[in-house]
């Protein structure tokens, strides 16, 4: 209570002067030639300097505990807002630097497809490079990201539909407009293996844009044709989970 003009207590009863109840009345919206302040402080300002009031006197020192204890709590409530801020922008910061990722894809049941893919941040697109055995010979693949990084049933389809957060129509690597997802086929050679590298500006590893990080990967039976809803691709052949990879000695 130090900015009370002076507060006595004479036999467990405060004594409040004129001045320091003027100061609260302002406080809680009075101020001099404005608004009234509340009668508490009115009343206050009543009585002779002298006077005992042991019940309005409480009532006035409740009410400035009250303020005391909002205060507080707004200081710290203001204090935890800019420590998660900083928390927010360390998360943020950490992510961002995330440039490569990889997925390990493993063949579904009855199937003998599996690899590995690389996406590479460069800029503001994204580098795959992808090396993947147990294909069709001579056959194209379709090759997309899907939306879960879930490959626990055995057909794939715990992977969900193609990557599509922006909610275009399917579409080829040529189209602009198309699922993040949609990455074109690969082909496999005589051998069933197949190297397909392709950039794509509609995505970014762990960015603000469509990041792919956590999605799954899916190599389908058939080739993607640009069809709609899907391009007609088959069943899936090999799932796999992106995930942040080991950069450690690697150049």
């Amino acid at each position: 209570m130090s900015w009370l003009d002076r507060t006595n207590l004479l036999n467990g009863s405060a004594v409040i002067s004129p001045g320091a109840a003027r100061v609260a009345g302002i406080f809680f919206g009075g101020s001099p030639g404005g608004p009234r302040a509340p009668r508490i402080f009115t009343d206050v300002t009543n009585q002779n300097p002298s006077q005992s009031i042991n019940g309005k006197s409480m009532q006035t020192l409740k009410t400035l505990a009250v303020i005391t204890a909002v205060s507080t709590f707004c200081l710290t409530s203001t204090g935890s807002l800019r420590a998660a801020e900083h928390d927010s922008q360390a998360h943020g910061e950490a992510w961002a630097a995330v440039k490569q990722a990889v997925a390990v894809l493993h063949a579904t049941a009855g199937n003998k497809c599996h690899g590995t893919v690389r996406f590479t941040q460069e800029g503001d697109a994204v580098k795959i490079v992808a090396d993947i055995e147990g294909l069709t010979p001579g056959q194209k693949h379709a090759f997309h990201i899907h939306q879960f990084g879930d490959c626990t049933s055995s057909d794939g389809m715990s992977a969900g539909g193609h990557y599509n957060p922006e909610g275009h129509q399917h579409g080829l690597p040529e189209q602009e407009a198309r699922h993040a997802g949609d990455l074109g086929n690969i082909q496999a050679d005589n051998d069933g293996k197949a190297h397909y590298e392709i950039t794509a500006n509609n995505i970014s590893v762990a960015g603000l844009k469509n990041p792919i990080v956590g999605r799954g990967v899916i190599v389908h039976a058939k080739v993607d044709d640009g069809s709609q809803p899907v391009g007609n691709a088959g069943g899936r052949i090999a799932c796999g989970v992106i995930g942040v990879a080991n950069t450690a000695g690697k150049k």
